[in-house]
């Protein structure tokens, strides 16, 4: 577009400036303390292969997940829009196999960060077969990857 980026320097420049020097430290802290909270409350669930500690996210693997039930970082990623929560980016790093990488909002609360955990520990413990469906609960279900890669639509037409 002729304008370029215009628009997210715009809100980056809101942001910096509604916070102020104090507040970005503040948020940064709190974004720091939710991802390591966070990494403490599913370690247990996916295999966490670099370190106890991070900063505002972490990579995480369900390498065993795959292993022991044959549930992959995808139908993870994909079942969890259907608790209400944006997916994690899924195989990257791709040094890391079935990563997970979990980077919380610097400003989501411990209730929503519970509630993310438990989520993703109760979708560990669903049947496989309903896992490789999801997500059940939004507009558009899971596309054919194969189809799409075949026939990719490059445009929008209207119907």
């Amino acid at each position: 577009s002729f304008f370029g980026n215009m628009g997210v320097l715009l809100r980056a420049y809101a942001y910096i400036r509604t916070y102020g020097g104090v507040g970005l430290r503040e948020v940064s802290e709190d974004a720091v303390l939710g991802a390591n909270y966070l990494l403490s409350r599913v370690r247990h669930i996916l295999d966490v292969p670099h370190g106890q500690r991070c900063m505002h996210e972490f990579v995480a693997t369900a390498a065993r997940l795959k292993k022991e039930r044959g549930l992959t970082a995808m139908d993870l990623a994909k079942r969890i829009l259907d608790y209400g929560f944006h997916a994690p980016t899924v195989y990257f790093p791709l040094v890391v196999d079935e990563a997970v990488m979990i980077e919380p909002t610097e400003t989501e609360s411990k209730e929503t960060l519970d509630a993310f955990a438990a989520a993703l520990f109760r979708i560990t413990e669903e049947s496989v077969d309903s896992l490789r469906s999801a997500p059940h609960s939004t507009r558009i279900s899971r596309p054919d990857d194969v189809a799409a890669a075949r026939r990719p639509i490059t445009r929008w037409t209207p119907e």
